[in-house]
């Protein structure tokens, strides 16, 4: 190794910080100076490949874990107290025993910690140790090497089912057509493929890449976080700029697949990389019961501080004034001011226990054994996906029990996220597909039963002079045209079997397909006579296939057109969907690449379209295109699909497209109603002199790095302009299984649900009755100002005949309100009117308004949230809650990894709240109270002490006895208690959700239940203190015989006081406990036994041994508890008995038989529910759909009457 003075590395430092600050880099191939130092190689400044998490090494552990362990202010607090016990003037007891507590505590964190640093030490041991190819220049080819030697400006060559080491910017690959295949469930949880293009104009061939010859500046952006944006151009020698997105990316972690290799230049490596840069490690969230433990522990400090000053400002009155002229008092060398100040930090060292130090350990164990029966809990295990439940945030469990508030999604959280292709309208026409229902029915989303007449349609225009230009094959052309679905052969698919179809469900399909097999005749022309059977049997193989979004499956092959048989990966359900529908009715996609999509149209004949462009879709346009050129006409086409109020505003204004769009936008008006999914489906010729003007505006926002985004939109905005409409279609999504009672369930148990949906207006309103957010007579269009509308909300509370009611009132509002009421000065306003409505409903709503609209109910009404959503749009509102749930459903796992609990389905939410909530909760508030009270009541019984011993700082109970005392005897039942305790069964909390509303608001764990606790504790020390004090009154017993019956008496009274509040016992309970006094005597006994000299002058030996052979021992134990102990168990006796609490009479009816608890408990949600939840109107799920007509509701004609210019809400009031 070359030297290098001190200030040349610092020159270099300052030079690699300065150029990986700049916005833009330029990067070059390292080959021209492959073997020179690395003081002459271009791209030096930037990071290496290799990654390191972990933060410790074994030379530097011990100092840097003290360091982090010493930023929690408990540890610094206990450790100085230790300290503080080595000085002689203030030291309460042996200061090598004031040690051990700590010590334990913090040896043990120190052990975790370890531990897991040890774990990430081995992780990026093996990552960075993982081979992969790069290209030598000295050797010509490719040579192995591992991920740690991996540099920026690097050739990496990566093959088949490979992990990519680095970002890496695609050149090339073995795919003629120059793309790659990548997996990124690594990255964001998704398992469909996704498709990367390499840059063209590269290679001289298409099938031999030189990396020698590439002399090419790179130019990029800055690193950052964004997986699915990156900004990037390659300057050419000749000064040509290519410009790359992320189309051209190959992330770090992702997988190759489906492409024999590729080529990429190393552009990010390492901590630079987007994977790592978007590893932020565990989220950490402070749930409410911690906070409010955090304020408690306040008040301890408080309390120890009153209790030190007290035995402090005592010490200076009796012990040192009163006694002042005594002889032994003569000769004392400090003041009385001096001596009173050292024993206020005397008596901090005495009574610093009343601060629980164990407190915050057994918390964490306690959610450790919580989140291990969520986890093992079989009713939240899905056997269809074989998953469970996710816990990803380990310290919020209780607030599982305290949620007020839940917003919630629709696509794929209340519904499948399974579409199946049920209506279309093409040229005003509508198409219904009645059959499609049965297919809806059985799960078989990919199952298009064709509509008889539009088969005809399409054979009349098969037949036509016009041919492939009449609007019908157009439509069908768009369908399979205009998408993101990849096309890959099944030979190379990867072999991920989730499940198999059942035969039953097959048989049935395959019935209602034969009953419409006559209809494919009609595809047959005179020239394809003798080959009918064969298109017939290709037109139902090509049914046979199922796309990876909905369910990735390994089906069997038939031949196809091409050469093998194909597979789709559709990004959306909604996507293959109308691939599907458009494939039933003869215009099969055979194949994508980034320059050409082929198609199978009914008459056999394949057509291959060039693909000049491809306007991907984003939420602020709300449509996709793909611009063609027609392989017959040789036309530029554009095809373009999207919302209807995003579409019907870019239509052109002939006569005749007049009357189709209004035809269309009443079909889609009744589509919605019926809970459908709606597209529209237009097209455009663009003229070449246009196209050639808009290409070069689209080249030069494509090549721009400032403002790209924003070019990118324009020039897509230009081209959208005076669109021709083909047609609409009609999706439908199933309701989930169990919503419209989990939402029942979960509205009874006071909680009110908000769902947040895309959809339009009507949509939303059909699925809000399917799923019993609404109900008959709840929801009436009124449009008016927000103030009205409020104010006629509070005649309806006011109105004495509404007084202790049900609420009946539900809002509907769309996006473009939703913003204006969002404003600072309607916040409060639509707050209050939303508090009066017992559910909301948002429509039209983008991902930003609704983390806007959780945020804004969390903070301003000081409710706990919770928020629930499947896809990448809901991830914002998940991380903004209190408590984030995300579904592993059809959209990828992106919702999931940013939660704090994943599910798979809607209906789970319901146990996870109701039961594991509720016992959460109730579990660790109870189990912390108790944690206060047991420090309490035996620090206590010190500072009682002090009274009569002058205020010495001296305690009647050996120093070891009282470390152990809260170590072992009295450590592991309050762990058990927060763990096991079960107050009422899941039956009953499942039976009753009222139950669940004890948790809400402050619950169990308040400013109440704390301090009678605190009291209860002051005065079980006080009986504990003074049946010994006056048993032994006059009497020459030395201090530990008077310490050991008070110390024996106090674990009975504590652990007794346990049992009271133990709402269920076990075996478990039971060896605790009884092991917890057996380890007491074990211990005390031995420790009695050896210890001769241990504590002089005063010393336990054989205390206890003496103190059980005297029967005063014992009726002090027996008196001492049963006093302390009998107002409250008099106080729970009278309770239970007079007024018991809904907890109690649950408990109570838990012991009946189960018949006669299920009718009791029927009973009960009749009468104190305040009304029956009424039937939905849709009385035949899984399917919603809406029999009655919007027109029921008055006002509600069309989507242009629900958005007004000023601010209009929807209510509803009987």
């Amino acid at each position: 190794m070359t030297w290098r003075s001190p200030l040349a590395l610092l020159r270099d430092a300052v030079l690699s910080q300065k150029a990986r600050e700049k916005e833009l880099r330029s990067l070059v191939s390292n080959l021209p100076f492959e073997g020179l130092g690395k003081s002459k190689q271009p791209n030096r400044f930037f990071k290496p490949n290799a990654i390191k998490t972990n933060k410790y090494t074994p030379l530097f552990f011990i100092p840097m874990n003290l360091y982090e362990q010493f930023h929690r202010l408990a540890n610094v607090y206990f450790v100085g107290l230790a300290i503080l016990n080595f000085i002689p003037v203030v030291n309460a007891f042996q200061p090598e025993v004031a040690l051990i507590p700590i010590c334990v505590i913090m040896f043990l964190t120190a052990l975790k910690d370890g531990w897991e640093d040890f774990r990430r030490y081995q992780s990026d041991k093996k990552l960075n140790n993982m081979p992969c190819l790069i290209y030598s220049r000295a050797a010509k080819h490719y040579i192995e090497r591992r991920w740690k030697d991996v540099r920026v400006g690097d050739f990496v060559k990566v093959v088949c089912n490979e992990t990519v080491p680095a970002d890496l910017l695609l050149l090339h690959t073995s795919d003629p057509n120059n793309v790659c295949h990548i997996e990124t469930s690594n990255l964001d949880g998704e398992t469909n493929l996704k498709q990367r293009n390499a840059l063209p104009g590269l290679c001289t061939s298409n099938d031999v890449f030189e990396p020698e010859s590439f002399n090419c500046t790179v130019v990029c952006e800055k690193p950052n976080n964004n997986l699915n944006h990156f900004k990037c151009f390659v300057e050419k020698p000749d000064k040509e700029k290519t410009g790359a997105g992320i189309e051209s990316l190959l992330l770090r972690g992702c997988t190759v697949r489906n492409t024999e290799h590729a080529i990429g230049f190393v552009v990010y490596a390492g901590h630079e990389t987007k994977s790592m840069l978007n590893n932020n490690g565990p989220r950490y969230k402070r749930s409410k019961l911690e906070r409010r433990l955090n304020v408690d522990v306040f008040f301890c400090v408080l309390l120890l501080f009153i209790m030190c000053l007290i035995g402090s400002l005592g010490h200076f009155y009796v012990w040192l004034l009163i006694n002042c002229f005594n002889d032994i008092v003569k000769g004392h060398l400090d003041s009385p001011s001096l001596s009173s100040f050292y024993m206020f930090f005397t008596m901090i060292i005495l009574l610093q226990i009343l601060i629980p130090i164990s407190l915050y350990v057994s918390v964490e164990l306690v959610k450790i054994g919580q989140i291990f029966f969520i986890l093992t809990d079989v009713d939240l295990y899905d056997e269809e996906t074989d998953s469970r439940v996710q816990c990803r945030s380990l310290n919020i469990t209780e607030d599982l029990g305290q949620i007020e508030y839940i917003f919630s999604d629709k696509t794929g959280t209340l519904t499948e996220n399974k579409m199946v292709f049920r209506r279309c309208s093409i040229m005003g026409k509508d198409y219904p597909h009645k059959e499609n229902v049965i297919a809806f029915l059985h799960h078989q989303e990919t199952q298009v039963i064709p509509d008889e007449k539009l088969l005809q349609q399409i054979s009349r225009s098969e037949r036509s002079s016009s041919g492939i230009s009449d609007p019908y094959m157009d439509f069908f052309l768009a369908l399979a045209i205009c998408n993101s679905v990849v096309v890959s052969m099944a030979t190379t698919q990867r072999q991920r079997v989730i499940g198999l179809l059942k035969k039953s469900t097959t048989k049935s399909l395959s019935v209602l397909a034969k009953r419409t097999g006559s209809f494919w005749k009609v595809f047959d022309s005179p020239k394809q006579n003798g080959s009918s059977t064969s298109a017939h049997k290709r037109s139902d193989d090509a049914n046979g296939v199922q796309p990876r979004a909905l369910d990735p499956m390994t089906l069997s092959a038939r031949p196809a057109a091409a050469s093998g048989d194909v597979c789709y990966e559709a990004e959306s359900p909604d996507e293959a969907a109308l691939v599907y529908a458009a494939k039933t009715y003869g215009f099969t996609l055979l194949a994508r690449t980034p320059n050409s999509v082929t198609v199978r149209v009914p008459s056999g004949e394949e057509l291959v379209f060039e693909v000049l462009d491809t306007l991907a879709f984003d939420s602020n346009r709300k449509r996709m295109s793909v611009l063609v050129r027609h392989p017959i006409t040789g036309e530029y086409v554009l095809y373009t699909k999207g919302a209807d109020y995003a579409i019907m505003e870019l239509l052109g204004t002939p006569g005749q497209q007049k009357k189709i769009a209004a035809d269309t936008q009443y079909h889609l008006d009744c589509y919605a109603k019926d809970g459908l999914r709606t597209l529209c489906i237009t097209k455009k010729i663009v003229s070449s002199r246009e196209y050639q003007s808009w290409l070069a505006d689209r080249k030069k926002a494509l090549a721009a790095i400032d403002g790209r985004e924003e070019l990118m939109m324009a020039s897509a905005v230009q081209l959208e302009t005076e669109l021709t409409m083909l047609g609409a279609t009609g999706i439908e999504d199933r309701l989930q299984e169990s919503v419209p009672d989990t939402i029942t369930a979960l509205r009874e148990a006071g909680i009110k649900v908000w769902v947040l949906t895309g959809d339009k207006p009507e949509t939303a309103l059909n699925i809000g009755y399917a799923c019993r957010l609404l109900e008959e007579g709840d929801l009436v269009t009124c449009v008016s100002i927000l103030d009205c509308t409020l104010e006629e909300v509070r005649r309806y509370h006011e109105d004495p005949r509404n007084v202790d009611t049900t609420q009946k009132i539900s809002l509907m509002i769309d996006g473009d309100t939703l913003a204006i009421a969002l404003s600072p000065d309607l916040q409060d306003r639509f707050l209050e009117l939303a508090k009066r409505c017992r559910s909301v409903l948002c429509c039209r709503v983008t991902p930003l308004q609704k983390s806007r609209v959780v945020k804004l109910v969390r903070d301003k009404l000081k409710v706990m949230t919770l928020a629930v959503g499947d896809g990448a749009n809901d991830v914002n509102m998940i991380q903004v809650a209190d408590v984030g749930i995300g579904i592993s459903g059809q959209e990828g796992m992106q919702a999931v990894m940013a939660s704090d609990f994943a599910i798979t389905r809607f209906k789970h939410l319901k146990k996870l709240l109701l039961v594991h909530g509720h016992w959460c909760h109730t579990r660790l508030a109870n189990m912390i109270i108790y944690f206060f009270y047991k420090n309490a009541a035996y620090v206590n019984l010190l500072f009682w002490y002090q009274f009569y011993c002058g205020f010495s700082g001296t305690a009647m109970i050996d120093y070891w006895l009282m470390i152990f005392f809260n170590l072992f005897f009295t450590s592991t039942p309050p762990i058990m208690f927060g763990i096991m305790d079960k107050d009422v069964s899941a039956e009953m909390l499942m039976g009753v959700p009222e139950l669940y509303r004890t948790g809400q608001g402050s619950g169990e764990y308040n400013f109440r239940t704390f301090w009678i606790s605190m009291l209860d504790a002051f005065y079980q020390s006080l009986v504990c203190f003074f049946v010994p004090y006056l048993a032994y009154q006059g009497s020459d017993v030395d201090i530990f015989t008077f310490g050991t019956p008070l110390n024996t008496s106090s674990l009975f009274i504590i652990l007794l006081h346990l049992g009271i509040e133990i709402k269920s016992w076990t075996v478990v309970h039971w060896i605790i406990m009884l092991g917890s006094v057996a380890l007491y005597f074990i211990v005390t006994l031995a420790y009695s036994a050896i210890c001769v000299t241990c504590n002089p002058p005063s010393n336990p030996y054989w205390i206890l041994q003496n103190q059980m052979a005297d029967p005063m021992f014992y009726l002090i134990c027996i008196i001492s508890t049963v006093v302390a102990l009998l107002p409250r168990y008099t106080f729970y006796v009278l309770k239970n008995s007079i007024a018991p609490s809904p907890l109690i009479q649950a408990k109570h009816l838990d012991r009946m038989e189960p018949s006669v608890r299920d009718m009791w408990m029927k009973e009960w949600r009749s009468l104190r529910g305040g009304t029956e939840v009424k039937e939905s109107r849709l009385s035949t799920p899984p399917s919603p759909t809406l029999e009655t007509s919007v027109d029921f509701y008055p006002g509600f004609g069309d989507a242009a009457s629900f958005v007004g210019e000023e601010l209009s809400l929807n209510v509803i009031t009987d």
